[in-house]
This record gives C-alpha cells, sequence and structure tokens, in this order.
C-alpha cells in the first residue's frame, strides 16, 4: 500500500471505530508489539482530532505468550505499556496484518492479564486470511487473500536456513 492509501484507509478504519464505540468515551487503543504499536498511536491521535479527547494508547508485549517459541527458550519480555487501566473499557487491540490468527491469541492473553475490559475489538491493517484458530477482525483495512504457494513461501522465510533445507526436501 502507498502511504496515500494507508492514510485513507486509517481515516476510514478511524471512522468506524467512532462510530461503532458511540464515539471515544470508555475506549482504548492497544497495539500489539511491534507494528501495531504505530498502528495505534496514529489512529489514537486521528480519534483525538475527530472527537476533541484523548484515547490512552497502550502496547503489549505478546512474547511470553507465543505458542510457537520452544520450551527451552527464554525470550525477552518487555513490560505491557498500558499507562491506564484496561477494566471496564472498550479495548481495541491494534495490529498490522492478521494471518494465522496465534498473535491475536497470544495478544488477547497478555491484555487479560492486564485486567478485565468491557470489550475488546480487533483492528487490522491487512487481513491475509488462512487462519488457524476462529479469530476475525472487527476493523479491516484491507484483505488480501494469499495463495497456498504464498504462504508456503512465507513459511519457508520464517524458519531458519537449517529447517528450510529440510522443508523443501520433504515437498519433492
Amino acid at each position: 500500500m502507498s502511504s496515500s492509501e494507508i492514510e485513507r484507509t486509517l481515516v476510514r478504519l478511524v471512522h468506524e471505530i467512532i462510530e461503532r464505540n458511540d464515539g471515544a468515551k470508555d475506549l482504548a487503543l492497544v497495539g500489539i508489539r511491534r507494528r501495531g504499536v504505530f498502528l495505534a498511536q496514529r489512529i489514537g491521535q486521528m480519534i483525538e482530532r475527530i472527537e476533541k479527547s484523548p484515547v490512552p494508547v497502550g502496547s503489549v508485549d505478546i512474547t511470553a505468550y507465543r505458542d510457537d517459541l520452544s520450551p527451552l527458550a527464554k525470550p525477552v519480555v518487555q513490560k505491557p505499556e498500558l499507562g491506564f487501566p484496561i477494566t471496564g473499557k472498550r479495548v481495541v487491540l491494534v495490529d498490522d496484518i492478521l494471518y494465522t490468527g496465534r498473535t491475536t491469541r497470544a495478544a488477547l492473553e497478555a491484555l487479560i492479564r492486564q485486567g478485565r475490559p468491557k470489550q475488546v475489538q480487533l483492528c487490522v491493517l491487512i487481513d491475509r486470511g488462512h487462519r488457524e484458530l476462529p479469530i476475525e477482525a472487527t476493523f479491516v483495512g484491507r484483505k488480501v487473500q494469499t495463495t497456498d504457494r504464498e504462504r508456503i513461501e512465507l513459511l519457508l522465510r520464517e524458519v531458519d536456513e537449517s529447517e528450510k533445507v529440510l522443508l523443501v526436501e520433504r515437498e519433492s
């Protein structure tokens, strides 16, 4: 997406968030670390300009809640940077891309450890499909369905080089 396409998409998403939540009262934005944090900040600034009321924006680190790490791994987890209580709030969880749903699952787990929100909604810039978990975004900027071949290529990029060789040999 070009910068102007991203800007237009964010404006639309912001208006959808405001409309669905009847304004910004009791609304909070939480970005999923890393790219979701920047998007949550931008969305928060845009909502504040429109509603003339600040919206708390925080972040959540999902490292400790991932299900794809080895049990022997000792991940470095950053402290949640919420800076506000989420109990009773309508929380919009923000991420750049929704794919298998595993990142969102981990983010929900991390979020719930911080309190009990009234409602959690998911906002993503891109929805790529191919869910492995029953997770659906409330607000979607753009749907970009990838083919199975593209999905395999992306998965191969995500593993280290030694595993990549083994996966390629099994496909033949």
